[in-house]
């Protein structure tokens, strides 16, 4: 595997008073020790609320990625939203990967726009759009712009750090990113994808890392309560929504 990330730890306690201190991925960090990262493809999948963004986030910041997102060339922020808890995290590095970003759903408006200032200053030579597919990303429809973004931007020998990237993307663009992702993982890359889709958390190989409020353990993609809960959905659709709605 492409070990560009091979693992996280706690290295300090974050302040008692401090909100991130009582995340229940914080918690189970510091009782786990070290959080091992064994394949070119790692998920961290969970309830809200258990950490999964918010340590995404602090390994992104580690790695001296934009907290908001893009390349460790972005340098913007439109709200200091973002936690403190890469202060408190040791990300264990392998080889530097040559390229690499940082994509967050929840972020994907404010990257676009930073791509088009820069490229509306008269200083700045070669427009950086011709990067991301050559139409600006304001320009497409929010799943269109992502897909156009990996498919043109990431260049492979790198380390991609996906925030919940199933927001943007219909079912068959979630197949359709596999595809990207696995032709980038031929090209020795490393993805860490928080996300809560089943489809996505399939890929070959992957090690699908489940946060609980009582642990962090790597688990079987069948065993994921996500799997578990949506094959059951879609076996009896009608019965579950009779359940839900207290019709039965």
């Amino acid at each position: 595997m492409s070990n560009y990330i091979k693992s996280i730890y706690l290295k300090s306690d974050p302040p008692s008073d401090s909100y991130i201190s009582g995340l229940p991925v914080v918690r189970n960090l510091r009782k786990m020790g070290q959080l091992p990262l064994t394949s070119n493809v790692a998920f961290l999948v969970g309830e809200n609320g258990t950490g999964k963004s918010t340590l995404l986030e602090a390994i992104a910041v580690s790695m001296g990625f934009n907290a908001e997102g893009g390349t460790r060339n972005f340098n913007f922020s439109t709200a200091a939203t973002h936690s403190n808890l890469s202060e408190y995290i040791t990300v264990v590095k392998g080889v530097r990967p040559r390229d690499g970003f940082f994509l967050r759903a929840e972020s994907f408006y404010n990257v676009a726009s930073y791509i088009d200032k820069i490229d509306g200053e008269p200083s700045f030579q070669k427009p950086l759009i011709e990067s991301y597919g050559g139409v600006s990303l304001h320009e497409q429809s929010h799943g269109e712009s992502f897909l156009a973004l990996v498919k043109n931007r990431f260049g492979g020998d790198g380390i991609y750090l996906l925030d919940e990237p199933e927001a943007t993307l219909s079912p068959s663009r979630q197949m359709t990113l596999m595809v990207l992702m696995n032709e980038l993982v031929v090209h020795h890359s490393q993805f860490i994808i928080a996300t809560h889709s089943p489809m996505l958390m399939a890929f070959p190989h992957a090690q699908v890392i489940e946060l609980t409020e009582d642990g962090i353990q790597t688990v079987p993609y069948r065993q994921t309560e996500h799997y578990q809960l949506t094959k059951r959905f879609l076996d009896n659709p009608e019965k579950m929504v009779a359940m839900l709605l207290g019709e039965q």
